[in-house]
C-alpha cells in the first residue's frame, strides 16, 4: 500500500510538472502573436489571444495550487500598484466593451505574494467583465482599512448571482443556474478560494440578482501574518 501511494504521488508530481512546463512554453508563442497584433493594430485577434493567455495562466496556477509554499514570496505590497497592473492588462477589453472604471482609495499596504494576488484579482475582474451586460457598465475597485484587516472590494453592476447559487460559487466546476453557462468553466472562483485559503486570506461574495456582484478579498493585519 505504501509503495502504491509513493508511485501515485510520484506520477502526480510528474504530471503537474509537465503541465507547468507546458504552460510556460506555450506562453512564448502567445506573447509573440500578441506583439504582432499590436504592430498591426488587430484588436479582434488580440482579444482572442488574450483569452487563450488567460486560460493558460489559469492552468498554470491550477497546477501550482497544491504547492503554493514552494513558489511563494511574501512582501509589503501597495494595493494600488497591483490593481493598476491588472487594469492595464485588461485595458483593451475594458475599452472594447465600453466599461467604466471607478477606482479609488487603494493607498493601503498588505503583506502578500504579488504574483499570486495579481492572479486572484485577474480572475475576479474577468468575471466582472464577462457579466457586466447593461447599457451603463461600471466596475468599482477600492479598499477599506479596518483595525484587524484590509479589504479589497471589486464590484460590478452586472446581472448578479441568484441567492441559492451564492453558497456554491466557490465549488469546483460550478457555473450557476442563471448565468451564461456556455461562457463559464467554474474554475476561476474555485482557484481564488483555494489560493486564498492557502495564503490565510478570506474571500467573500455578495450579490443581488440583476443589480450587483461584490467580491471582498480580506487581508489580515495581525503581527503573525507580518
Amino acid at each position: 500500500m505504501n509503495d502504491k501511494i509513493v508511485d501515485l504521488e510520484s506520477n502526480l508530481k510528474e504530471y503537474r510538472d509537465y503541465v507547468e512546463s507546458f504552460a510556460h512554453e506555450v506562453k512564448t508563442p502567445i506573447s509573440a502573436i500578441s506583439l504582432a497584433c499590436d504592430n498591426k493594430e488587430d484588436k479582434l485577434i488580440k482579444t482572442q489571444i488574450k483569452k487563450i493567455d488567460n486560460i493558460v495562466e489559469q492552468m498554470l496556477f491550477y497546477a501550482r495550487s497544491d504547492s503554493v509554499e514552494k513558489d511563494y514570496f511574501v512582501k509589503k505590497v501597495l494595493l494600488e500598484d497591483v490593481v493598476h497592473t491588472v487594469i492595464m492588462d485588461y485595458m483593451d477589453t475594458l475599452m472594447q466593451k465600453k466599461i467604466s472604471l471607478d477606482v479609488y482609495n487603494l493607498k493601503n499596504y498588505v503583506y502578500i505574494d504579488e504574483k499570486w494576488i495579481t492572479f486572484i484579482i485577474c480572475q475576479v475582474l474577468q468575471n466582472s467583465i464577462k457579466y457586466v451586460n447593461k447599457l451603463d457598465k461600471v466596475i468599482k475597485i477600492h479598499s477599506e482599512e479596518n483595525k484587524n484587516n484590509v479589504v479589497l472590494i471589486i464590484e460590478d453592476n452586472g446581472e448578479g448571482i441568484l441567492d441559492y447559487d451564492l453558497p456554491r460559487v466557490f465549488d469546483y466546476g460550478f457555473t450557476g443556474t442563471d448565468r451564461q453557462k456556455q461562457y463559464s468553466t467554474g474554475i476561476g472562483l474555485y482557484l481564488c478560494k483555494k489560493l486564498c485559503d492557502k495564503m490565510n486570506l478570506e474571500i467573500k461574495i455578495e450579490s443581488k440578482i440583476k443589480i450587483f456582484t461584490r467580491v471582498k478579498i480580506i487581508f489580515p493585519k495581525n503581527s503573525l501574518y507580518k
